[in-house]
């Protein structure tokens, strides 16, 4: 019997029941063993519960914020790992917003890393459709995505699933901006250690790190040694290899052409039955996101049937080769929004081609990262004009009437001396 100074005498009670707690000796089928486990099982999923529970009403009371501090460091002092603190503090915010989650959570039945996952997707979900998901879609939402939960789904399958989601209701308006497609949110921070290295961390947008990890994969594949055994690096030293030939490419590359170097090859498959496309790194994606990787870079489209099975396959072809890309740099000569040099652009196809536009001077135009991501997800279009120059046309939030503004490099025109 251990002694629990201030704890509950139910709570004693039962900790020391399960302190004492040994699998079944004599089981030879293991099927007393397997059913023990999985009481214990149930148990933990209760007790992640009451951790929640107990931890919200601490946060009511204002126990850790009177002694200037938070919940989250109280749960870590206390011996709670930071990432499961983290998790119970999501948990206590989703308590009264998700009722029949935190129902089946109670029970047990769901463990705390499924229910985080579940509450994550929702969070994604709301930020990615704020006028979109409304009240009367949150519960339906919430409620498939425990039955997915149920039905055996992974917390990287729910978040997988709840992304899809995002993706679907996303494609109604055009004034939400996922967390996974916001630009704004990129960061990559560098700093020299003491000892003399690099630490780089980025934080990027579906697009980039769908490159970023493209790149890295093609590249850090296991090599055999030269005496014939295998690999010796490790994962991460792949990688890191895999970076350093990366900047040695760009940086070759630059050199020698930096108008036309190839961009990276990407993946696209299309589902024939109309649900969403998506990228074999980072998951499925928006229509608008679809359209801005099929804009230049080295793409292949897969077409898949309602089984998964490919009905067509396009050719990899290389979007806007080099001598393209150089006759709409000559026209345009930088970024016709912000005026970024050509070497940090893209080619833009002004009719998409996902739609079936054509590769060619006249249905290109030079944009910049930031620029690109503003005319496929911030309501800015394009148009070429009968002077087979490009147009912007701002949203409507910006100039009510949506007047044409002249490419950058040709600002002092006026449209009466176009016409």
């Amino acid at each position: 019997m251990f002694l629990y100074i201030g704890v509950m005498p139910e709570l004693a009670t039962l900790l020391d029941h399960l302190i004492e707690t040994t699998p079944p000796i004599d089981d030879p089928t293991g099927r007393a063993t397997f059913d023990a486990l999985n009481t214990l099982r149930l148990i933990r999923n209760i007790i992640d519960h009451q951790i929640v529970t107990h931890t919200a009403q601490l946060d009511n009371l204002g126990v850790a914020q009177k002694a200037g501090s938070t919940t989250t460091k109280l749960l870590i002092e206390s011996g709670h790992a930071p990432a499961a603190a983290h998790r119970t503090m999501r948990s206590v915010d989703a308590l009264h917003t998700l009722p029949t989650l935190a129902r089946h959570a109670a029970d047990g039945r769901l463990s705390s890393e499924v229910g985080d996952a579940i509450i994550r997707g929702m969070n994604e979900i709301e930020k990615r459709c704020p006028e979109a998901f409304s009240d009367d879609k949150h519960s339906p939402v919430e409620i498939e995505l425990i039955a997915q939960a149920l039905s055996g789904a992974t917390p990287a399958q729910l978040l997988k699933h709840a992304r899809a989601i995002a993706n679907t209701l996303a494609n109604a308006t055009d004034t939400a901006v996922a967390a996974a497609d916001d630009s704004s949110l990129n960061a990559v921070t560098m700093h020299t250690t003491d000892d003399g290295r690099v630490d780089v961390r980025a934080d990027l947008t579906q697009t980039v790190g769908e490159k970023f990890l493209a790149m890295i994969d093609e590249r850090s594949c296991p090599r055999p040694e030269p005496d014939g055994a295998g690999d010796r690096r490790t994962a991460e030293q792949r990688r890191a290899d895999a970076l350093e030939l990366i900047l040695d490419q760009a940086a070759l590359g630059a050199s020698i052409d930096s108008v036309g170097s190839p961009r990276t090859q990407l993946m696209l498959t299309i589902p024939a039955t109309g649900d969403l496309a998506t990228l074999p790194w980072t998951g499925s994606v928006s229509h608008a996101t679809a359209r801005q990787v099929t804009c230049d870079g080295s793409l292949t489209e897969i077409i898949l049937d309602s089984e998964g099975v490919p009905l067509q396959m396009g050719r990899t072809e290389r979007l806007f080769p080099a001598h393209l890309r150089k006759a709409v740099i000559v026209r345009d000569g930088c970024c016709i929004k912000c005026g970024a040099p050509p070497s940090h652009t893209q080619v833009h196809h002004v009719a998409h081609w996902a739609d079936g536009g054509p590769t060619d001077l006249d249905n290109g135009c030079l944009l910049c990262q930031r620029c690109h991501t503003q005319v496929h997800h911030h309501g800015w279009d394009i148009v070429m004009g009968f002077d087979r120059h490009p147009w912007l046309v701002p949203p409507a939030t910006i100039d009510p009437q949506r007047r044409p503004l002249p490419a950058y490099n040709r600002r002092t025109m006026r449209l009466d001396d176009a016409a």
